[in-house]
């Protein structure tokens, strides 16, 4: 089973690993480059995915982890500057 990334409110950290719905609960309003570090870092400590750079996030299984729509136009902006 894939793991999938959803925004969340009123989370207490930047990105909490929930192992009951195999998804990664990302705070809203963090600068994206916090978040691809968080969720990078969760994927592979936590979870041994193989090891992504970039925006690119890869699940153990080795499918790319699709990030959230509204998180998308943070992370371009972020690569860009």
């Amino acid at each position: 089973m894939c793991i999938h990334v959803h925004l969340t409110d009123d989370l207490p950290r930047i990105a909490v690993w929930d192992p009951d719905e195999v998804v990664i609960r990302v705070a809203r309003g963090i600068p994206a480059g916090a978040v691809l570090r968080e969720v990078r870092e969760i994927l592979m400590i936590d979870l041994g995915a193989p090891a992504s750079r970039g925006t690119l996030l890869t699940c153990f299984c080795g499918m790319r982890v699709e990030l959230p729509a509204g998180l998308l136009p943070c992370v371009v902006a972020a690569e860009a500057g």
